[in-house]
């Protein structure tokens, strides 16, 4: 019965724990750049929704890895990358009306190219 027990709450907690919950921007607190949950030291790891800035994901702080973000009416606001909270790769961004807004290549937060 202990054995059942035991790996019952082993099994809950490995499901529970490799679940991506999402938090909202208001659970995190900006510290010199560096984004932490509320109440914690640590800096933040783990994906946000924000009406605000968008969709991504957050590792030690700062943005990383593909973000997008969307307009109240639903249109595409922007999609790129991040990586160590800097512009990495493929952005491209749109007016609310759907119109694209600018395009472009980063590298280390600089625009290298259209």
């Amino acid at each position: 019965m202990k054995k059942t027990l035991l790996t019952f709450f082993t099994l809950l907690f490995c499901l529970t724990s490799s679940i991506g919950w999402s938090v909202k921007l208001y659970e995190l607190v900006e510290r010199d750049g560096i984004y932490y949950k509320k109440f914690s030291d640590i800096p933040f790891t783990g994906k946000i929704e924000s009406r605000k800035i968008g969709t991504g994901n957050y590792k030690n702080g700062k943005r990383d890895g593909p973000w997008i973000g969307y307009y109240d009416n639903g249109q595409l606001m922007y999609k790129g990358n991040w990586k160590d909270g800097k512009r990495e790769g493929s952005w491209v961004s749109y007016w609310n009306s759907g119109k694209l807004k600018d395009k472009g290549i980063y590298k280390n937060n600089i625009k290298i190219s259209d």
